[in-house]
């Protein structure tokens, strides 16, 4: 086979391969729209007849002769009610009417407020917690929220068109107290016929934020079709601004959602635009989640799968995100009630975690070691001192404390690799003299380590314990912004422990640093520079790289910090100033302790001593001698020339 004949198969290939590609791509385009037109076109079914009606005859209606425009109108309408009437049944034709009435009921943490319309859910007050500007916190409000449960009878019904009727008198508000331990239930029915029916009950508890929701079909065998493999639930709402910054908010803020079975949640991430997302396999529950509070369903058999969505509105709206989540749940004729349960309350631990259902995953405290030290750690100490201490100032200093005694030992044996360090510069000083070339740093090298290992030194000791620290870092970098203890607790001139701390509010907006100062970001920066202008101070190291390394440290690392956490929780800031103070002390402290004339004077008297040489050295010496050998082997060619 020639040379042209391969280039012609081979385009010939990548034609065939990409209109295959090209075609799949676009049936999986159409199957997608023509699912959602199926959807929107049964859905919206009686929304169609009833426009239609007033400009077309109905089947079997026609105007007499004669007759006026008007009456004929009137014949149109009435052969369209019939029609309607005919089609849905008298009950469900009449529960197409009607006028929306709220109905209040309430435990010791929450206000709900029920609809008739749709049998919902239309808004949820918080008793223990306000908005940034005090205003009631409300999840979601009636005006904004939908729920909707879609199934077929002779045609698709869609719960939210339709006015249920409550299934017990309820006149003003509903109070669920102490006496009610089994929960009060409240039922809405959206009725077939005299006896069959769709019910809503919710059980209501006292003191709880999670309610039970039920879904009967009662009576209901000979209406809904028992042909439709599942019913469609489908949840709106609207999550107001409830924190000071809205950035901070909304970046805690999404659609999250877990498998039947699985030990992490999956979400929607962090966006300020639109994110959408469709579940192919079975949902244990879905979230809609703000920072500091949750909105979730939870099925006990788990739903089918579903479809995920939100949308950010701009800042100053008063709004972070709308919600949507479409639910598939399975249908069985033989089945005639369907359980569920409503979280409606705080991303608090200690609160989610007593459900047993995965949702204090929702808490952001980190992975596997970052998530152990808050949990085991962090957390308890904090409701510890929280039971005894009203200011969390204060107890955000003693868990400082705390931690920084916790590490101490670590932080010695930082202090101690350095101080050795320091006292050995005058010979590393002298083995840079005896190796000036460049051909010789090897050799330099390991008279270095030569020089490390007799005197008992560990050039990585003051690195290791750093890194040790280090997830203690980042575990209070989770812990604090997720900390809904620390929402609208003051301490000093911050007004909110949670939010950002703001002395002077900016006419202009600087990007990457935001339209305020916050002085306890500003603090922390100082706190930086000076712990990191003695650690400079005191290295022992007089590389030329150093002087980069300065800049890094001194100077560049403050600035990044200032930007960074200028939105950030003031809490967070806070803590990170008092553990630099706390560092900076500890340093002097270890200074006046250690005398570096008799630590140096040891280390010589232990450099005499015959050692046996440790797997690293063995190791890292072997390495030497073999990159020494391959330098050997690349510069005799070059002699030989």
């Amino acid at each position: 086979m020639d040379k042209k004949s391969i280039i012609g198969l081979v385009i010939i290939g990548a034609i065939l391969f990409g209109f295959s590609w090209y075609n799949s791509n676009q049936q999986k385009k159409f199957n997608e729209e023509q699912a959602k037109i199926d959807s929107a076109a049964m859905a919206s079914r009686l929304q169609l007849m009833e426009e239609t009606a007033a400009e077309a005859p109905a089947a079997g209606a026609q105007l007499l002769p004669g007759a006026s425009v008007a009456q004929g109108d009137s014949v149109r309408n009435a052969a369209f009610q019939q029609q309607l009437s005919a089609s849905l049944g008298e009950s469900l034709y009449g529960a197409l009417q009607g006028e929306e009435t709220f109905y209040t009921v309430e435990n010791d943490v929450m206000v709900l407020t029920f609809s008739n319309k749709g049998g919902r859910v239309a808004s949820v007050m918080l008793k223990d917690y306000k908005r940034y500007n005090g205003e009631p916190l409300y999840l979601f409000e009636d005006s904004t929220s939908k729920f909707d449960l879609s199934f077929f009878t002779n045609q698709q019904i869609n719960t939210s068109r339709f006015y249920f009727a409550p299934a017990q008198p309820m006149d003003g508000t509903v109070t669920v107290g102490e006496s009610d331990k089994n929960g009060k239930e409240i039922a809405f029915r959206l009725y077939a016929d005299s006896t069959s029916y769709l019910e809503y009950v919710y059980t209501i508890y006292p003191d709880n934020y999670m309610i039970d929701y039920r879904i009967g079909f009662v009576g209901m065998e000979d209406k809904v079709a028992r042909n439709q493999p599942d019913f469609l639930l489908n949840w709106e709402t609207v999550g107001l601004q409830n924190e000071k910054g809205f950035d901070n908010e909304n970046n805690y803020t999404t659609v999250a959602y877990m498998f039947p079975d699985d030990d992490s949640f999956e979400d929607l991430g962090m966006s300020k635009g639109t994110k959408e997302e469709s579940i192919n396999s079975r949902i244990k529950w879905v979230a809609f989640k703000q920072q500091f509070f949750s909105s979730i369903i939870v099925s006990e058999d788990g739903f089918q799968n579903g479809a995920l969505k939100y949308e950010t509105y701009a800042p100053h709206s008063g709004k972070i995100k709308k919600f949507y989540t479409q639910l598939s749940i399975p249908y069985s004729p033989q089945q005639t009630a369907y359980d569920f349960r409503f979280y409606f309350g705080p991303n608090k631990y200690n609160i989610l975690k007593k459900y047993d259902l995965g949702i204090q995953k929702l808490v952001p405290l980190g992975g596997w070691l970052i998530g152990w030290i808050n949990r085991w750690i962090v957390i308890p100490t904090f409701d510890f001192l929280g039971k005894y201490i009203a200011s969390y100032g204060l107890i955000i200093l003693l868990l400082t404390i705390f931690i920084k005694l916790l590490i101490s030992p670590l932080t010695y044996k930082s202090y101690m690799s350095m101080a050795k360090m320091r006292v050995l510069k005058p010979e590393m000083d002298e083995l840079a003299k005896k190796y000036p070339k460049q051909e010789d740093a090897m050799k330099k090298q390991q008279a270095t380590m030569e020089l490390y290992r007799k005197a008992g030194v560990n050039p990585m000791g003051g690195c290791l314990p750093l890194l040790i620290q280090f997830p203690i870092l980042i575990a209070m970098f989770r812990f604090f912004p997720a900390s809904i203890e620390l929402r609208q607790k003051s301490f000093l001139w911050a007004d909110d422990l949670s939010s950002y701390d703001s002395i002077l509010n900016l006419p202009f907006d600087i990007p990457f640093y935001g339209n305020h100062v916050s002085l306890f970001t500003l603090l922390m920066a100082v706190s930086i520079f000076i712990s990191s202008r003695i650690n400079y101070n005191q290295s022992s190291s007089s590389a030329p790289q150093m002087a980069g390394m300065k800049f890094m440290m001194l100077y560049l690392m403050p600035l990044m910090m200032v930007f960074w956490f200028n939105n950030y929780s003031s809490g967070l800031s806070y803590y990170y100033l008092l553990s630099n103070i706390i560092t900076i002390g500890q340093m002097y402290a270890f200074r006046g302790i250690v005398n570096e004339e008799e630590l140096h004077r040891k280390m010589k008297e232990n450099a005499k001593k015959p050692k046996k040489k440790s797997k690293f050295m063995q190791r890292y010496e072997e390495a030497m001698r073999q990159q020494q050998e391959m330098a050997r082997q690349k510069q005799q060619p070059q002699r030989k020339r």
